[in-house]
């Protein structure tokens, strides 16, 4: 009996803070501008900084795929499908060794209803410090709002190669 009594109370308050935190990162995703602009500062961070994994899968629906696409060792365009969790075990540790910064210099937004398609035009740097990115690309984000709060659905995104340049169109108009 006192084993069940101490599980009960256990996952009383393993929900409450799970609850908690949830509730610390609603006003992250209120807004589409508000989602975005957390995706790119939670992946960011300096070599040997923590990222937020928790913020992380929050932005993200419980089907939600992450997709980065290019082209294979043998020359083929080819898609990878991961869960947010697959992302975290594939970059995670990269991002926290290598230092990562992902910021949006072009965005193009398209809604219908409740689901929204952001072209987002990324560079990518080793630290915040950097004036020039190592990688540039675009990420094809799509999103839902349940007239509560924004869910990424998928990220679908390429990186920029000689042979594929960033379109004008989505970089910034100087």
């Amino acid at each position: 009996m006192k084993k069940v009594t101490v599980l009960l109370i256990s996952f009383a308050v393993y929900s409450m803070n799970i609850s908690a935190q949830s509730n610390n990162y609603s006003n992250k995703v209120k807004t589409l501008e508000s989602t975005l602009s957390t995706l790119y500062g939670v992946i960011s961070g300096e070599k040997s900084q923590e990222r937020d994994w928790e913020l992380f899968k929050y932005l993200f629906h419980s089907e939600a795929k992450l997709i980065p696409s290019g082209k294979n060792a043998e020359g083929l365009h080819t898609a990878r499908f991961m869960t947010p969790d697959d992302y975290i075990k594939s970059s995670g540790k990269w991002l926290i060794e290598n230092g990562f910064f992902e910021k949006e210099i072009h965005r193009s937004v398209n809604t219908f209803g409740n689901i929204t398609q952001v072209f987002s035009t990324y560079e990518s740097f080793r630290s915040e410090a950097d004036t020039k990115p190592f990688m540039r690309g675009i990420n094809s984000i799509q999103l839902l709002n349940d007239g509560e709060r924004w869910w990424i659905i998928n990220i679908y995104w390429m990186q920029e190669s000689d042979e594929n340049p960033i379109p004008k169109e989505y970089l910034p108009q100087n």
